[in-house]
């Protein structure tokens, strides 16, 4: 019992080792929405710090990019994908980017606070019928 009770603790704490991915977006989709995010990134940053509003607590955050997810998902008319950051408090800040387009035309159109130290926001996206 104690093991399977740490297994579901090295599961819940190492969540983003086992984020979501669609193996079916692959080959070039797959660089353009990488790109898009990185291209997103590049322009929100000023001075070292990407800075996103938070509509949770109302401020603007200023947050140093750290790495992009390797996995991405569609979620209703959006790819979404990762990256993580922190802030100058050390704390870690995953934000989903939504990502739009076709081809080569991708790009952020949203960038969402999805957790921040490992504890997850909920947002819906796939509409409801």
């Amino acid at each position: 019992m104690k093991t399977l009770y740490a297994a579901v603790l090295c599961a819940i704490f190492s969540a983003s080792a086992f984020a979501a991915d669609d193996p079916s977006i692959k080959g070039e989709i797959r660089e353009h929405l990488k790109e898009a995010m990185m291209t997103h990134i590049e322009d929100t940053t000023i001075g070292g710090d990407y800075i996103i509003y938070d509509v949770a607590t109302g401020n603007l955050k200023k947050l140093e990019f750290k790495e992009l997810h390797t996995g991405v998902v569609k979620k209703g008319p959006f790819y979404v994908s990762c990256a993580d950051f922190v802030d100058a408090k050390g704390r870690k800040y995953d934000l989903d980017f939504l990502v739009a387009g076709k081809g080569e035309k991708l790009r952020v159109l949203q960038a969402l606070v999805h957790s921040i130290d490992g504890e997850k926001r909920p947002y819906h996206l796939e509409s409801k019928k």
